[in-house]
Formats: structure tokens, sequence, C-alpha cells
């Protein structure tokens, strides 16, 4: 048997020498040789001059690669060791020849391992004791199949194989648009024969384990062309996946991987929507609106048509944070709530986090809005615009230098204004109702390691209904952002971030009472993050964030010499909040997945400033001053803290279904104070004080989740409770604007919201959309031993955006490839109001008697849109594609309230409702893209 194997050995080692001869020598020849320049090509003739050996390579194995200056003295093997370091490239010298061979990827063993044979005393003899090659894996081999199969992407070969030899390899890298240059977020990942799923992040890097040898990864996302990657594993390494879009990208209404992440991620009450989505959804005026097509989601609402701000999960509308490219973004709506202040051919999409958010986010109590903006195209000029009834918009995207850096441009604006002077009615001739918005966003990508991102954006709303009065309001924000790699396993990203939001009104009226009233907050955030995935099981976050607000309580000041208006400036308010965070995401086994992690928050009130403090059990009014006390620059007037809880839990009873669970706590240090009576979206944010304690809140949540029919097809069902404490409200008559002891109008109490949440989608086909239903209760108790202090007797009552349950139903079909029809309905529950419920006489004056606080509701609010879009011709060749959307809004005309206000006439009191769109709303719009 040693005569068999060493012939054997020979043999296969001769015919690898013949074989690999045949191939490099017939390149020789071909290329005079310039050996003065520091190439490898270059460096590996000069080894054969100085030591005899002969080289055999390809030259295109080699092109690009730097070599090396070697003294002679080193040995022949230390040098091409270190020659061929970071490359995929091994080599085998034939001592006996005096020969050396460049091979990509692979390995020559000339030695057989241990039980080559089977298991028997001669096999084992064969060996040499003096080497190590035991538990290798079986040689890699292609069938005549794969081999001879047409391809439209080449096989890829990763890393290279090394004695060290292990059964499975780490596969990480990024997916890349091909045609914008913009990094491919949510993209599916699969490798179906070796039961291995994942999905590249919000960068577009994925990481993945996968068996060493043969691989197909199977790609997929919605407006990317689907594809089958062939990966051959050696070791670990990188690949990036260049991917084309896809001609269809425009008809899809539902992200595909979104499905698959939906049963496999371990983070509950998670949602991503597309800018995309929103094209072939009919809303009002036929302008695109992801933060309506979120309201369409389980779990959010709005208080109504004409209201600011998203409810979600019982939450109010201060509980949420609401991200653009990572910079807070205040009022991200214009007009009241009806247009959103995100253009939407800029931005890409929107992550939502209902349930336990990710570990670098916090601040607040209800959910996270994690808004991205698109990546410019980095080869060609690109661009999209609408035409409205009410508004323009136009988006460009620019390459600064190709395949490298970018930069987007956006710019949208009304002109409500001119339609509202072409009016007929004398009373609206002086109206005014404007607004616009301009996003400009940069991207540098410097290498496969590093990029940056830079955006800058600002939206302003001026409205007057009355002549005398002109409201503003405006956002300012800026961020930038460095992604960068660590090492192999490690990336990390360094944020700065600056947010002001501001309003005012200018009141010039027929008395001597004319003003200018002021208001601002600012915060300025850095903070830095890294992930580190440690093996095939756990993958590390964690980092660091500080945050500096600077709030503007307000101003007045006369408008004019002749005004008899006090000027009045409110101290302004400082504070500090930071975070340390850190949280794993831990794969105990296929079926099982775990997200755990914990934040540390921490907020410290900073002065200049002065504070009241109050008789201890008293309540708090001008009577019970104990003392005022005043605060110099930087001194701490108070702090809070504590650690907030990440906990998920995913179980996979089948590759399409799974039930989740999850935990989270959380502390919010920044409120609204509002009285929730007007239509305006003016509202003063208060930082937590000596005297008003910051919000707390703990949510825990439960659901099943399942796909059919490889994700056409998805359902879930969810179930949420959540405990507050600490949450705002106000006084009876409270007066909170401009008002130096604001903790004297305001109460704090506890509060619970819980629901059950289902949703049913269709994610394919010429017919898609979703169905989803909530029922929820959202309620408040503010009691005390004082009466003052407490409202309906110290029992809990609903909310103000209490709405038990909510449907909506949105519908598209796609008749041809040009015509597609949608639809849209919307049912709530009406809001809960407060009514008045008698009058009576006391000395000689009429008052009115209340009933208990959001006792009675206004009527039920349901709405139905349709709309029909028109594609332009398919054809390649033109200047530029574009599609029309015809909509109606509100089709049947429902005069829904917005409110209910109450008059006095003849000493009658007399209920009236205020709404919005009370009739049918038709509008054609013209879109265009290049």
């Amino acid at each position: 048997m040693n005569k068999n194997v060493s012939n054997l050995r020979d043999v296969l080692l001769l015919f690898l020498c013949f074989l690999t001869t045949a191939i490099l020598v017939s390149q020789e020849g071909q290329t005079t040789v310039n050996t003065d320049d520091n190439t490898l090509r270059s460096t590996l003739l000069r080894l054969e001059g100085d030591t005899g050996y002969r080289f055999f390579f390809l030259e295109d194995w080699i092109t690009d690669i730097e070599g090396k200056t070697f003294d002679g003295n080193e040995n022949l093997n230390d040098i091409l060791t270190e020659l061929l370091e970071g490359t995929d490239l091994n080599f085998y010298i034939l001592e006996s020849e005096k020969r050396v061979f460049l091979l990509k990827n692979a390995v020559v063993y000339d030695q057989l391992p241990n039980r080559f044979f089977g298991n028997t005393q001669d096999s084992v003899s064969t060996a040499n004791e003096n080497t190590s090659v035991t538990n290798l894996p079986p040689p890699i081999f292609l069938t005549e199949e794969q081999q001879n199969k047409e391809r439209k992407r080449p096989i890829v070969r990763v890393g290279k194989s090394g004695s060290q030899q292990k059964s499975r390899y780490t596969l990480q890298g990024r997916a890349i648009n091909l045609s914008s240059g913009e990094v491919v977020p949510d993209l599916a990942i699969r490798v179906k024969e070796a039961n291995v799923f994942t999905a590249t992040d919000t960068q577009g890097r994925y990481s993945m384990e996968l068996p060493a040898g043969y691989n197909v990864l199977s790609v997929s996302a919605m407006g990317i062309q689907n594809v089958e990657q062939e990966v051959i594993m050696y070791s670990d390494g990188s690949f990036d996946l260049y991917l084309d879009e896809s001609l269809e990208r425009l008809d899809e209404v539902v992200v595909e991987a979104d499905a698959a992440k939906n049963v496999e991620e371990a983070i509950t009450g998670s949602e991503q929507i597309d800018s995309e989505e929103s094209k072939n959804i009919p809303l009002v005026l036929g302008e695109r609106n992801i933060l309506e097509i979120a309201k369409a989601l389980p779990g959010i609402s709005s208080a109504g048509e004409g209201a600011t701000g998203l409810n979600v999960r019982g939450g109010k509308t201060d509980q949420n944070l609401v991200l653009l490219d990572d910079a807070v973004i205040y009022n991200p709506q214009h007009f009241f709530g009806i247009f959103q202040a995100l253009n939407p051919f800029t931005t890409a999409g929107v992550d939502i986090y209902k349930g336990a958010p990710p570990v670098e986010f916090g601040g607040r109590l209800s959910s996270v809005l994690d808004i991205h903006t698109k990546n410019g195209n980095v080869e060609k000029l690109a661009g999209e615009g609408s035409i409205g009834p009410v508004t323009g918009n136009l988006a460009l995207e620019i390459p600064i230098k190709k395949d490298t850096s970018s930069l987007v441009v956006g710019a949208r604006g009304a002109y409500a204004d001119w339609i509202l002077r072409s009016l007929d009615e004398e009373s609206l001739n002086n109206s005014e109702a404007s607004f616009f918005d301009g996003i400009l966003k940069y991207h540098h990508r410097f290498n496969e390691n590093s990029e940056i991102k830079g955006t800058a954006y600002y939206s302003r709303d001026a409205f007057s209904i009355t002549s005398d009065s002109l409201y503003n309001y405006s956002n300012r924000l800026f961020s930038a952002k460095w992604d960068h790699k660590l090492t192999e396993t490690t990336n990390g990203a360094l944020l700065l971030a600056n947010s002001d939001y501001r309003f005012g009104i200018d009141f010039d009226g027929e008395a001597n009472n004319d003003f200018d009233l002021n208001y601002n907050v600012n915060e300025t955030e850095l903070k830095y993050k890294l992930r580190t995935r440690l093996n095939d099981k756990h993958a590390l976050d964690y980092g660091i964030s500080g945050k500096y607000y600077s709030v503007n309580p307000g101003s007045i000041e006369p408008l004019n010499d002749e005004s008899d208006v006090q000027s009045t400036f409110i101290d302004e308010e400082q504070a500090f909040e930071g975070a340390l965070f850190i949280g794993d995401e831990y794969k105990v086994s296929d079926r099982l997945l775990l997200n755990l992690g914990v934040r540390y928050a921490f907020f410290a009130a900073l002065g200049p400033g002065t504070q009241r403090t109050y008789a201890e059990g008293q309540p708090r009014n001008e009577s019970t001053v104990v003392d005022t006390l005043s605060f110099s620059s930087g001194e701490i007037i108070e702090t809070y803290g504590g650690p907030e809880a990440r906990m998920s839990a995913r179980y996979l009873f089948t590759p399409d279904f799974s039930i989740k669970a999850s935990f989270n706590n959380a502390y919010q240090f920044i409120h609204t104070l509002s009285n929730n009576t007007t239509v305006s979206p003016i509202d003063t944010w208060k930082l937590s004080d000596a005297n008003i304690r910051p919000q707390t809140g703990y949510q825990a949540s439960l659901g099943l989740y399942k796909n059919f029919k490889d994700n056409e097809y998805e359902l879930s069902l969810e179930g949420y409770y959540k405990s507050l404490d600490d949450v705002l409200d106000f006084r009876t008559g409270a007066n909170l604007f401009l008002n130096e002891n604001v903790e004297t109008e305001v109460l704090q109490g506890d509060g619970k919201a819980y629901g059950v949440e289902f949703l049913a989608k269709k994610n394919k086909g010429d017919f898609n959309g979703w169905l989803s239903y909530t029922y929820s209760r959202s309620l408040y108790r503010f009691d005390s031993e004082f009466s003052e202090e407490r409202i309906n007797n110290g029992d809990f009552f609903p909310s103000n955006f209490d709405r038990p349950h909510d449907v909506s139903l949105i519908a598209n079909y796609k008749l041809t490839k040009r015509y597609s029809f949608s639809a849209n309905f919307v049912y709530q529950t009406g809001r809960p109001v407060t009514f008045p419920i008698g009058t009576f006489r006391f000395n000689n004056a009429d008052f009115v008697a209340f009933s208990n606080r959001n006792e009675f509701r206004i009527p039920d609010f349901y709405r139905l849109d349709l709309g029909v879009n028109i594609e332009g011709n398919h054809k390649k060749q033109k200047l530029a594609h574009s599609f029309i959307t015809i909509s109606v809004y509100n089709v049947l005309g429902r005069n829904n309230p917005y409110s209910v206000f109450f008059v006095t006439e003849d000493g009658e009191v007399r209920a009236l409702q205020s709404s919005i769109f009370a009739i049918p709303i038709p509008s054609i719009t013209y879109n265009f893209k290049f």
C-alpha cells in the first residue's frame, strides 16, 4: 500500500505540475519585462535571477499588486509568504525542479492526510509525521452542470486556502446600486441549500456564515433585479454586490426583503416604508407623503385631518423621536399636517420602531422614525420632479467625481398664495398660506472602508387666515456622518448633528397692541457607535452619545413704537443629555434569536436660571412658594437618569412562521406644553428641571408572524401593554405660554395604553396592498389629595387621541404596464372631547358647566380616496420618463369633524364643528424622471 500511495502521489503531483506549467508557460515571451518598477511581476523576475528558481503565473492574477525589495539573505519561503500576504494567491515550491507555481485561492498538498484511504494501518503510515495536514475539508469540485451553466454573473472566489481549514467561513460586504452608486438597504440575501439568511443594514452592509466551498446567493429587494451569485468560499473574506435596477421598481408597493425580515428579525413592532410606496396611494392634492402611509399601518394614527404629529401606540406626539439623516426634526409636517415637510424625491424611506428600538436610540417613550435621504447618482446626472395643484417639486442628483462622490439637491414649495389671491372671496384676498423646504446632501466614498455623508435641511411655513396675524414656523438641521471600517469585523460611525425649531407670531391689529412673539429650541448631538461581529453567534452594537439643549421659552416685543405691548423675555433653559449603550444580537440557534441591550441615560438641567421651591405636601401656586434659587452659568440645577433595557426575542417554528416578544423602558427629558384646543402646530418644548420630572415608560409586546407562498402574503398579530409615569397635562384654564412659572399650570400623572394590531399584506402580483386593524386604548390619570390637582376625580380617562378602532385599507391594481388604479380607505373611532352640559347663574352672571374631561366623542371618521396612475411610454430613447397621477380625496364627501366648539347665542349654548375637507378634492399631478 505504501508503494501505491507513493506512486499515486507522484502521478498527481507530476500531472499538476505539467498542467500548471502548460498553462503558465503558454504566456511566456508575450510581454517585454521592465525590472526597474516595483510591481509584483518585476519582484518575481528579480527573484528568478537571484535564486535560480523559475516562476510560473498568470499575468491577470498579479496586475496592480505592489512588489517589495528584499536583501537576498531571506529564505525564499518567507519572502513569498510576506510578498503574497493580503492577496488571494498561494504558492507551491517544487524543489526537485527548482520551480515556483503561483496559485489563486487553492493550495497544493504534497502529503496525503491521515485516514485518506480509510481506517487502515497502512494508510496511516503514509503520512509524514512532521507535517500537520489533518482535518482538511473535501476538495472543491464543481459538477459538469455547474461548469457548463450559462451565467450572467461570473463565479466569485473568496479568500484563499491555507493549512488551517474550517467547515464554515464569514462572507461580508456591501450591496451597491450599479446605476446610482447608492448602497442598497434591506436587501434579502439567502442561501437556500445552507438555510442561511441575512439582510443588509441601512448602510448596505451584510455578513453571513457560509459552508466552505460552493454556494449560491439569492438576492432580492424592491427596485433591484433578482439575481443569483455563485460564490466559492476558501476562507473568510469580503465581496461587494453591485446590482442592477429593476425596470419594475415603480410598480412595487412592498419590499420583498421586508416581508422576510418581518418573520426572521428579533425586533418587534418594526415597520419599513420605501418612498416609492407612496406613489400609487391617492392622497390629498396628489402629494406623496410617507407619514400618511405610516398612519395606514397598525398602531399609528393622528388626532385627525389637520392635526400635526403621529400618535404611536397610545403615545403623545412629543413621544416620537423623528430623525432625518440622524438629526432630530421637531415638526416634519407642513400646513397643519396636511403635507409632509420631506421631499419625496430625495427621501429613500423610513424605519419605524414601535416596540423595543435599537439600543442606540433613546430620549422618547413611544417610537423612533428614522428617515433616510438618498445617496446621489455617481455615474450621471439624474432628476425627478412633479407639478401639482398647489405645489411644485424638483430633485437633482449630481455626480461630483465619477464613482466617488455626488450631490443631491431638492426643493419644493407651495403656490397657494397665488390661488387665494385669484379667488373672488374678498375675505381671503389678504390671506396667506405658503411653505417651502430645501435639502442638500453630499456623499463621498473614499474607498470600500470609509465614506462621509453630510445633510443640510431647511423648511418654513407662513400662514395668515385673518388679516392681522401672521404665523410662521421653521425647521433647520445639519448632520455629518463618517462611516468607517476599523477591522474586518468592526465598523464605526461618527455623527455630528444640530437641529433648530422655532415659531413666531406677528400681530398687526387696529388697536395699539401690535407685537412680535418668538420661540425656539436648539440641540446639538455628538455620537460614536460601533458594530463588532464577534463570531457567527454574536454581533455587538455599542457606543456613546452626548446632546446639548438650548431652549428659548419665548419672548414678546412691540412691533412698532406705537404699540402698548411691554417687552417680555423668559430666561433660556440649558441641559445636557448623555448615554452609554451596548447591545448583543445573539443567535442561540437557527430557531432562537435574541437581541439584548442596555442603555444608561443621564440628564442634567444647567444654569444660568432660577428655580422656585414649594412647600412640601402643598399644591404648587403663588401662595406655597418657599424660596427662589439662582444658578450660575453651567451650574447643575437637577439631574435625572437610569438604565434602559432593550430585550427582544424571536423563535422560528418554521422558516416562515415565528413568535416574538420584547420589553423595554425609557426616559424622556423634554416635553411639549399644549392645551390641545387649537389647530395650530405651535407647541412649546419644555426641559425637565427641579419641578418637572422626566416622563418614564415601560412596554411589553408579544406577536405572531406568518408568511405564505414565498413571501407573497404576510400576516401578523401583535399585542402590547404600555405603562407611563409623570406624563404632563394642563390644568383647566391653564396659561402655558410666556409663563415664567409654568410648573404651576401643569400636572404630572400616570397613564396606560394597550392594544392588538393586525396586518395582512399581499406583496406581489398585479393586485397588491394591505389591510390593517388596530384595537387600542390610551388612558390617563391625574390624582392628588388636592382637588385643584385632580382631573375627573382621580379616575382614568381617555386621552385626547384615544381611538379604540382604527381600520386602514390600501389597494393597488395594475391593469396594464401603463395603467394602474389605487384606493385608500380609513375608518377611526371619533376622538374624545369635553362638552358643556348646562348653565347656571351666580351673582347675576351666567356660567357654563362642563362634563368630565373627554367624557364624550365626536362622530366617527371615515374617508375613501381613489386614484389612477398613467405611465408614460417605455421607450428607451427619450429625454425623461413621465407619469400622471389623477386622484380624488374624500370621494364620498364625508364631512368629518376635526373639532367641536361652542358659542353662546341669545343665552343658549350651541355646538359647532370644524372640518378640514368636507367635499371631494380632485387633483392631477404631472411627474417626470430622468
